[in-house]
This record gives structure tokens, C-alpha cells and sequence, in this order.
């Protein structure tokens, strides 16, 4: 790949990112048409129904871009879906090269419209390196969900320096100060889903909606409750108006519980299974299945352990609080049967880490898609 090819792909990348949040079910994607050196038009998938990349990059050209070339973060589609397919839109502007940064593993994608691309003439180059992770790195829950059926799971919890969320008592407001919590708000917005378990859900009557401005839609709050015994004057409940509520019970839950939930809005699942990772598994599946791709799972311990120990966990996000709470009661960060030596402990891919006005975010990859 030569520099200017590789300029335009990240732009390509750069535009995709500003719809954060805003594109799901589907992925995040940047477009920009280039013609005799000179950039003549880009765009990016602003939100789903609205157009794609490529359309409306081409809309935003600023004179004929036949015989241009497109760099896209992601393969052109050829199907019908809320939009037409962007196959067309390339093939009817007469774009002469194509330059994708990563594919689409989705069935009625991969490689399929860069195939009908081919064959029409146009010259297609998928390229490979550096540009083509980080293409993939973008659009993570697309992929997992596209290749697993299950939704992407980024774990993220604030704990003290002794590795402490909450003390014997159950105490854990607020081990992160303030500026960490308004970041973890906005990553609320971001994602699909926000996953807890009853105990922390009635711990702390959380409302696990996205405070921050500009939200373009409330995450649905699923909470994991064997029992479905979510109390009915509980913050979730009373706000199931304002975003989507599921409770996710076992079969141990009764029929008295679980209508009680359905009377007042609340979605609840049967999650079928012999044992607890077992119910989670079938949990995940079904949630990939509505459409949920990306999931903030906010603990507690328990649940956390269990999305750990059935190798669930793509992502932490770990706020580490200057404090000590000690006491060998204290809450720890992960429970579950953990891993019986050292040299199995799981080796995050990547990790990155920033300071947050005293408090240290240390975000680390422990799978990629």
C-alpha cells in the first residue's frame, strides 16, 4: 500500500468514527473519493436508514467522479436492506478503483460486493497491515456478532489500589471520582446494552441510563435475575418509558414474578440451561439474536466471574482509584472459578492507559474479531 493510498484510508477510518454510538445494528463506516490526487468528496454512515458511506460520499462530490478511486473503511454492500446497495451507486458513477481497508464477515457480505465489483471492471484492492486492524479494531461488536451470533462484551468497573468494589458491607459509592464516571456514562451511550446482576441492581437501584448530552438512544438495561424478583418500585422499572428493560431469569423464576415484570413493560427471557454459565451462554445467544451487538457489563462480582469463566470478556476497562479499603470480605473484582494457575491466566492483547484526574483507566484487549 503506498502512503497516499494509506492517507486516505485513515481519513476513511477518522470519518467513520464520528457516528460513535449512533449506527447499530450496523457497522461503522467512512468513505472518501479521490480523483487526479485530489479529494472530491467524503462521508460516512451518520445512522441506520439514513445512507451509507459510499452514497454519501458520492452525494458530497464536488465535480464528476467517474474515473475516481473510493477508499472505504469496509467492503461496499450489494444488498437490499433499509438502503440500496452500494454496489450500484459505485458501479452508476462509473468509480474506477475501489480501496477497501477490512472486510464484512457477515453472510450476505463477505466479499460478495467486491466480487460483483470485479466483474463489472472496477479495480478492487483489499488491503492488509496496520490500516486493516485498525479497520477491524473500529467495528469489533459488528464482527463478533457477525461471526459468534453473540453481542460484544467490554467489562468495566472502578476498584480500589487493593483491587476492591465494594466493601464487606456492600459500600462502593463512589471509589471513582467523578470525571471517571462521566466517561463511563458516555460510554453507556455507546453501546447497545447495559449488563448488571440483581444483586448490584438492588444494591444500588441504579437507573443505567446514559447521563450525558447528545444520546442518541437510551441502552437497554438487561439485568441478570435468576428469580426475576426485580423489585417493581426499583428506579429500573419505574423508567422502563425511558429505555428498554430485560430481565433475564431461570426457570427457577415463578410465573407470578415473571408477569409481574411483563405487566408493567418489562421484556423477560428464559435463559434455558443446567447450570449458571450454561444459562449465560443461551442469554448471550438470544441477545445477539434481538439485534443487541455491543454490551457494557458494570458487575457485580458474581456475574462478572461468570462472562469470565465461559471466556466472554473482549474488553476491560478498569478505573484503579487512589484508595485502600482492605478486609478480606471486601468485594474483589472478578468472582467466578478463575483460572487454577498463573500460566492460564488470560494475556490481554493490547493495553492503553490514562490518568483521569487522580484515577487510572487502564483499558485492555483480550480478544480481536
Amino acid at each position: 500500500m503506498i502512503e497516499r493510498d494509506q492517507k486516505h484510508l485513515l481519513r476513511a477510518l477518522e470519518l467513520a468514527e464520528r457516528a460513535r454510538g449512533m449506527t447499530s445494528p450496523n457497522p461503522l463506516v467512512g468513505a472518501v473519493i479521490v480523483k487526479d490526487g485530489r479529494s472530491i468528496g467524503e462521508g460516512f454512515h451518520e445512522q441506520a436508514g439514513l445512507p451509507h458511506a459510499e452514497r454519501s460520499a458520492l452525494a458530497a462530490c464536488a465535480e464528476d467522479p467517474e474515473g475516481a478511486t473510493m477508499y472505504v473503511s469496509l467492503e461496499p454492500c450489494a444488498h437490499e436492506g433499509r438502503t440500496p446497495p452500494c454496489t450500484d451507486a459505485i458501479l452508476q458513477a462509473k468509480i474506477a478503483r475501489v480501496v477497501v481497508a477490512s472486510d464484512d464477515p457477515t453472510p450476505k457480505a463477505n466479499g460478495r460486493g467486491l466480487g460483483i465489483l470485479r466483474d463489472e471492471g472496477v479495480d478492487v484492492e483489499v488491503v492488509n497491515g496496520a490500516v486493516a486492524a485498525q479497520a477491524r479494531l473500529l467495528n469489533q461488536p459488528f464482527r463478533k456478532q457477525a461471526l459468534t451470533g453473540r453481542p460484544h462484551v467490554a467489562f468495566k468497573v472502578a476498584t480500589t489500589l487493593d483491587g476492591k468494589v465494594a466493601t464487606a458491607a456492600g459500600d462502593s459509592k463512589w471509589i471513582s471520582n467523578e470525571s471517571s464516571r462521566a466517561r463511563a456514562h458516555r460510554w453507556r451511550a455507546e453501546v447497545d446494552a447495559v449488563v448488571v446482576g440483581i444483586h448490584t441492581a438492588t444494591a444500588d437501584d441504579p437507573l443505567l441510563t446514559a447521563r450525558v448530552d447528545a444520546v442518541a438512544k437510551q441502552p437497554t438495561r438487561v439485568i441478570f435475575d435468576s428469580e426475576a424478583s426485580l423489585a417493581l418500585d426499583s428506579k429500573l422499572v419505574a423508567s422502563v418509558d425511558k429505555a428498554p428493560l430485560i430481565v433475564v431469569c431461570s426457570r427457577a423464576a415463578t410465573r407470578t414474578n415473571m408477569q409481574a415484570l411483563e405487566s408493567v413493560g418489562v421484556d423477560v427471557i428464559v435463559a434455558s440451561g443446567q447450570n449458571e454459565p450454561a444459562r449465560l451462554g443461551a442469554a448471550l445467544d438470544e441477545l445477539g439474536a434481538r439485534g443487541i451487538q455491543s454490551i457494557l457489563l458494570e458487575g457485580g462480582p458474581h456475574l462478572a466471574g461468570t462472562f469470565f469463566d465461559i471466556d466472554e470478556i473482549d474488553e476491560m476497562r478498569v478505573f484503579i482509584a487512589p484508595v485502600v479499603a482492605g478486609g478480606g470480605d471486601s468485594l474483589p473484582v472478578l468472582g467466578g472459578q478463575g483460572v487454577e494457575s498463573i500460566g492460564e491466566a488470560r494475556k490481554a492483547l493490547h493495553v492503553e492507559h490514562e490518568l483521569i484526574e487522580g484515577d487510572l483507566l487502564i483499558c485492555a484487549r483480550l480478544k480481536e474479531w
